[in-house]
């Protein structure tokens, strides 16, 4: 099926106002967006959300503790707290058989403040 096409959500002349663009593309240039971008990846996905939720408030966590948050088996907890050491937000250290995870800086944990903070504003 072809797209629809809708007529009021696009300007009806080509006019732009140059001075708002180049600010946005100054401002690009100081911007790392392919770090935000996979800021934003690494959340995209709900459990994950909620494992990052976790580990920003109570900053460590066992994936034991993370698989019963989110009613999952332990490979899947696992498996999200993988993918977020790989993507370079988590960390994790062992404790004997335990293995407990955090995150690797602020910047998650600021995110989910205010996403979580905006979201109460909102209601």
């Amino acid at each position: 099926m072809g797209q629809s096409v809708h007529l009021d959500d696009r300007c009806e002349l080509k006019r732009f106002d140059s001075e708002k663009v180049e600010r946005v593309r100054r401002a690009f240039q100081t911007m790392d967006i392919e770090m935000a971008s996979h800021l934003f990846k690494a959340i995209s996905d709900p459990n994950r959300l909620k494992v990052v939720y976790a580990l920003a408030k109570e900053k460590e966590v066992c994936v034991c503790d993370i698989a019963e948050i989110l009613g999952s088996t332990l490979a899947t907890a696992s498996h999200h707290l993988r993918l977020l050491r790989n993507m370079g937000f988590a960390k994790q250290r062992k404790v004997g058989k335990r293995v407990f995870y955090s995150l690797k800086n602020d910047q998650l944990q600021q995110l989910i403040d205010v996403v979580f903070t905006s979201q109460k504003v909102v209601r």
